[in-house]
């Protein structure tokens, strides 16, 4: 007989039991004196049966391991950053100065007396202006008939009435009627400069764009030149734009010019002329 059948067995017999028991409860309250130990040892039966009947407490079921949670990296929010390495203080430095050594004022022009100035007419001199017209090419100067200059700073504002394309103007220094250097703009907004010597010119600056000089009329610009020794420098509204050595004319006049450069005629004022003393090696 297999062990696994003998539940089924005792269960069985706890139910015959169980049965009989009940039979002779039902016999009355006064059972015969042979049943009453019947009774108790049905009774300790019965006590064994409920015993049988108990269930068997199983084997509990591991339960899985917990699985240990993967940790995940925490956000950085603010990363660090690298703390700059300061850098050495830079010390501005000066604005070169293109026009040193400025001294007393040695002359101003109103423009009132045309005596002042060669080939010129009262038309020419009016309303505090000293105005030069061309046309047709016509290549027209002025130079004052009494200064002798050699180390001076002069400026000038002059105004654009008529002026277009290569039409010329400008400043006349260190002038001896026909030789002289030359600082010329053209209304294209280019600027040049030439020695002529005896109507003959030699270039020292070719022609060249800035944005200080105007294109076209009406406008109005300021010109000035620097000169010591056998440099001159030029500028345009306060602003240096080039510089010219050349030895040849140490002194002489000033004056201005203007040039229509093909049919069409160019007029151009010239006011408030200053000219100052210059200290040579400032």
């Amino acid at each position: 007989m297999k062990l696994t059948s003998l539940p089924v067995i005792a269960s069985v017999l706890c139910e015959a039991i169980s049965s009989t028991a009940r039979g002779l409860l039902r016999r009355g309250n006064h059972p015969p004196r042979n049943d009453v130990a019947l009774v108790l040892l049905l009774t300790l039966l019965l006590a064994s049966c409920s015993a049988l009947e108990r269930p068997t407490l199983g084997t509990a079921t591991p339960l899985p391991p917990t699985p240990t949670p993967r940790l995940s990296p925490t956000p950085i929010w603010f990363p660090p950053t690298d703390t700059p390495t300061p850098s050495a203080l830079t010390v501005p430095t000066a604005t070169p100065d293109y026009a040193p050594g400025l001294g007393r004022i040695l002359y101003t022009d109103d423009f009132t007396d045309p005596t002042l100035w060669s080939d010129l007419g009262t038309d020419y001199i009016r309303d505090g202006r000293l105005t030069l017209a061309a046309s047709d090419g016509t290549y027209l100067t002025t130079l004052h008939d009494n200064l002798i200059l050699g180390d001076f700073y002069a400026e000038v504002t002059a105004q654009l009435s008529l002026c277009r394309g290569a039409d010329e103007y400008g400043l006349l220094v260190r002038a001896i009627p026909a030789s002289y250097y030359r600082f010329t703009v053209n209304c294209n907004g280019e600027l040049k400069a030439d020695r002529i010597t005896n109507s003959q010119r030699v270039p020292l600056k070719m022609p060249f764009p800035t944005l200080d000089a105007p294109r076209g009329s009406p406008a109005e610009v300021t010109l000035a030149v620097w000169a010591v020794g056998r440099e001159l420098r030029f500028f345009l509204n306060g602003h240096y734009q080039f510089s010219v050595d050349d030895p040849v004319f140490p002194s002489g006049s000033f004056g201005f010019f203007v040039r229509a450069a093909e049919n069409t005629p160019i007029t151009v004022s010239f006011k408030d002329l200053v000219i100052r003393a210059v200290t040579a090696n400032q």
